[in-house]
């Protein structure tokens, strides 16, 4: 299993699917914009990345400046915005079996093949 949750319309996550494609691998491709995560799927994803829900989130975000700059949240209320709101997660985020990894920059994802 290799999934990468993209956002074709990124520069940094099109780097980290191109990365994978020059190694030869055909990764599942994940548009989380589209098809966003739940709430127990980010949560998993958050374990295999060993980060915390606010660790993935996009700071240089519009919505982010607005809406939740300086507030302080737990966990679960930081995963459930990000359900909502999924341009805040940042990306490529490449997945295997038992680990993920942020790609920025693309070469982190050596870190899970």
């Amino acid at each position: 299993m290799l999934n990468i949750y993209h956002n074709p319309r990124c520069k940094k996550s099109r780097a980290g699917l191109q990365y994978l494609l020059d190694k030869g691998l055909d990764p599942n491709i994940i548009d989380y914009l589209k098809n966003p995560l739940s709430e127990a799927e980010l949560k998993h994803l958050l374990m295999k990345l060993h980060l915390t829900a606010f660790e993935m989130v996009r700071t240089q975000e519009a919505i982010y400046k607005s809406d939740f700059k300086g507030l302080k949240l737990t966990e679960d209320e930081w995963i459930k915005i990000i359900v909502e709101n999924p341009k805040l997660l940042k990306r490529p985020i490449v997945e295997t079996k038992l680990k993920a990894v942020w790609g920025d920059p693309a070469e982190l994802i050596e870190k899970v093949l």
